[in-house]
This record gives structure tokens, sequence and C-alpha cells, in this order.
């Protein structure tokens, strides 16, 4: 697959927010006639592909969902978190019934996953999703709490929580390792998300648009030292170490720290007093 133009790919002021936060969010970003066209793919049926497919072989023409992929502006997200060559990993089409009586439980979507590399999972709302009907819940800052699946499934409510109450054609792009969850739909419509995860085939550096790389004015440190409302007193310092070892693996700048955190234990002399 070709690379786009880098006007389309994300600033680094757009990357440092999704290593902080775990995602980015981009509202109304698919034009309604695409949106309606896509919502009928849905009710007839969109064919899935093989693990490890290359995306750009998947939803041929004249699949309104592969429209939607090869936008410029959605493949200019995708190019710059896991590269032009990316693999389509797994799609699914969520569906929740008018007045549902149980929530999804919170959770992950993989195993625990301790690699610094990361897949991107895309949340598609193709209607509007008022707060009624439920919409998808995510944990800003949670990609780096590592769990397995739905072993935090009992946990509802967490402080600083992000109802997904979105307009048409919203498209949120999702580090894998968040902590996210289906809220309950209250209406008498039935809601639809569309979720597909990719997986990068080449080393995630520096795969933004840098040209604002070393702008001061986009305060990267204070963006990746921002503490979450659930960060706890003893743990949160913690999670923002992730956010730097993260921010180094993108940039390649294994100098780069917040409040000299991770350089401080990383300090181990080897010089010998004579």
């Amino acid at each position: 697959m070709s690379t786009v133009d880098k006007k389309y790919l994300l600033t680094t002021r757009q990357m440092a927010t999704f290593v902080a936060q775990g995602f980015l969010r981009f509202d109304e970003f698919i034009p309604h006639d695409l949106n309606q066209a896509i919502l009928a793919e849905f009710d007839a049926g969109v064919p899935s592909h093989a693990y490890g497919t290359p995306l750009s072989a998947c939803y041929p023409e004249p699949s309104a969902v592969g429209r939607m992929l090869r936008r410029p502006e959605v493949q200019g997200i995708i190019q710059s978190l896991v590269g032009p060559d990316s693999l389509f990993d797994h799609h699914a089409i969520h569906i929740r019934q008018p007045r549902e009586a149980t929530a999804q439980g919170m959770h992950g979507d993989a195993i625990i996953d301790t690699r610094m590399a990361f897949d991107i999972q895309f949340m598609y709302f193709p209607h509007d999703v008022p707060l009624e009907m439920g919409g998808t819940l995510v944990v800003p800052g949670s990609h780096f709490r590592r769990i397995n699946e739905m072993n935090i499934a009992r946990y509802q409510n967490f402080i600083g929580q992000v109802p997904v109450v979105c307009k048409a054609g919203t498209l949120l792009v999702l580090h894998h390792g968040i902590w996210h969850c289906g809220r309950r739909n209250q209406t008498d419509r039935v809601r639809y998300m569309y979720k597909i995860r990719l997986n990068p085939t080449v080393r995630q550096l520096r795969l933004w648009n840098t040209d604002d790389l070393n702008d001061p004015d986009n305060n990267v440190a204070n963006i990746l030292g921002h503490a979450e409302p659930w960060f706890e007193d003893a743990t949160g310092r913690l999670e923002i170490v992730n956010r730097i070892k993260q921010w180094r693996f993108l940039t390649g700048d294994d100098k780069f720290d917040v409040n000299y955190w991770l350089t401080r234990v990383e300090n181990t002399p080897e010089r010998v007093l004579a």
C-alpha cells in the first residue's frame, strides 16, 4: 500500500496524547452518505478475512467499509501508528439490542501483552450515540496497566472514565491494551459499533509527521506527565514511566524523560575507583 501525503499524518501532539491516554478521538470524521452505506452493509453482512491478511487486500470495492478505511484521513491515522503495510487481525460488528438489561464487563482485548510494539483498534460509530444508548466506555491511560482479558470485569466504574457519546461518523483509535466495555442500550433502537484490529509490520519509529517533533510548544513532557484521575498515589508514577518508555520507543530518543524519573532508575555506573 502506498503512503499518504504527510498532511494526513498525525502530529507530534496527537502522538503524545495517544501515548498518554491510549486513544484518539475524531468526531464526525466520516461523511453522512458513507455512514448510511456502511449501515446498509452491516445489515447485509461484512465478509471477514484471514488473520494476517494485508489490509490493502481486504474490503475490495464495492465495500463501503473498505471505502472508509481507504480514505486518506483514515490511512493517515493508520500509517502514523502502525505503518503503511499493516495487517488485518480481526473485526467485529458489535450490536447492542434495545432495552438490554446488562452491560458488558470491563476488559482488555487480549491476554497479558508486554510488548513495546502495539496493535491499534478502530471503533467506528455509524450513527448518533446519545448517552442513553450506552455507547462504549474507555478508561484513559489504562493501556499500560496490563490485564488478562476479562479479569477486571467485576469493576464497572472508574474515576475519569469516558463514555463515547458522539455524533454519526465518529472514529476512535485505541492502543490494544486499553480498558473498555460496552454500556447498556436503554433506547428503543439498535446500536451498532464496528471494530477492527490492525498489526504493524514495521518498526514503529517516527511514522507520523515529525516536522514538529522538536517544537517546544507541543509540551510533550507535560502531556506524558499528566496524571489520570484514577491513578493511585503509590503507583501513578509507574504509569508515567511506561509512557516515557513508549515515547522513547516511538522517537528513538533514549534520553527523553519526564522529571528525571526513568533516568534515575537507569543509573547503574560501571566506573570503578582506582
